[in-house]
Order: C-alpha cells, then sequence, then structure tokens
C-alpha cells in the first residue's frame, strides 16, 4: 500500500502510555479522524479494501459503494463536526481509539456529542478491512436494529453523491 503522498490532514495522533504506532498505522489512524471530521477524500478511501465494511449503531455499509456514501454523507448531514478527544489505546488489529466528538445537524441545530470506541482492522494488503464505531462501546444486535442498519446502508447511497474522480472532490473541498 502507497500511502505517502494521501494528503491527511490530523496527523497529530494522541496515544496512550505504551502505544507506538507504525508509520502506515499513523496514516491509517490520521486518515480515519479525517473521515469522522466529515474530510472525505477519495485519496483517503483509496485507504480501504473494495470489500470493506462500515459499521456503527446506524449502519452496516459492506463495500465501497456503500462505506463511501457513509463517509461522505457526514459532509451533507452536519453543519459542525469537533471532535473533543481522541487517544489510540491499542496498535494491534483491531488498532482501537477511544474517540468523542461533537455534532451539530445541518437546519436543525440539533447537537449530539458521541463518545465511541473506534475498532480498525487492517487486511494483510494494509487496507481497512473493517471499521467499527460503536458509541458508548457498543453495536446493537438485535434482528430489528440490525434490519435497519442494513436499510440504511442501501438508501444511503441513493441519497448521497459519491465524486467520480479528484476533479470532483476538490470541487466540494476535498
Amino acid at each position: 500500500m502507497s500511502s505517502g503522498n494521501i494528503p491527511i490532514e490530523n496527523t497529530n495522533i494522541n496515544t496512550a502510555p505504551g502505544v507506538d504506532l507504525s508509520p502506515e498505522q499513523k496514516t491509517i489512524v490520521g486518515s480515519v479522524l479525517d473521515l469522522f471530521a466529515g474530510r472525505p477524500s477519495l485519496e483517503k478511501l483509496s485507504l480501504w479494501s473494495d470489500e470493506g465494511t462500515f459499521e456503527d449503531p446506524i449502519t452496516i455499509a459492506n463495500g465501497r459503494k456503500q462505506y463511501e456514501a457513509q463517509w461522505y454523507g457526514l459532509q451533507s448531514a452536519f453543519s459542525e463536526i469537533e471532535r473533543l478527544h481522541h487517544e489510540v489505546v491499542s496498535a494491534g488489529n483491531p488498532i482501537v481509539m477511544n474517540l468523542k466528538t461533537r455534532y451539530v445537524v445541518k437546519g436543525i441545530g440539533k447537537e449530539q456529542t458521541i463518545a465511541s470506541a473506534v475498532n480498525i482492522f487492517v487486511g494483510k494488503d494494509g487496507k481497512i478491512e473493517k471499521l467499527q464505531d460503536k458509541w458508548d462501546g457498543k453495536l446493537p444486535d438485535s434482528f430489528f436494529s440490525n434490519a435497519l442498519r442494513n436499510l440504511n446502508s442501501v438508501t444511503v447511497p441513493k441519497m448521497i453523491g459519491v465524486p467520480k474522480n479528484k476533479e470532483e472532490d476538490a470541487k466540494r473541498g476535498n
């Protein structure tokens, strides 16, 4: 995986005592922090496997078409995204990070702070295979909530356009 020329905005990675990240892990964690900040780009998403999965309490997005729409959707859904805290607590596989973020919903101004345990699973090729965003350390596990999460992963790509190339990405400020 060549990640040396991918512009990552979040390069100051906080780690727990005794946790040391390799340069590749720093690139991956920085790109994930950028994504959570509503700063996606096709270049950052090139660090993901085409078959990768993104899971949080409201979606299970499988494959590039679904997870890219989720990340680009943050720009559409929120007027403000502020990271309040992050700390990588494990440099294993998964890389585990505690994250606290404040979101403000566009149009209505509703503010929500979410504390997450984020697990980043990396494949042998160095690409992200799965990312779990566990709000308050948990993911739902009932048939009904999983059905809604799957529905979200199918409907969001129909509503959120993902840029097709670097030029379109740049027009969005990415």
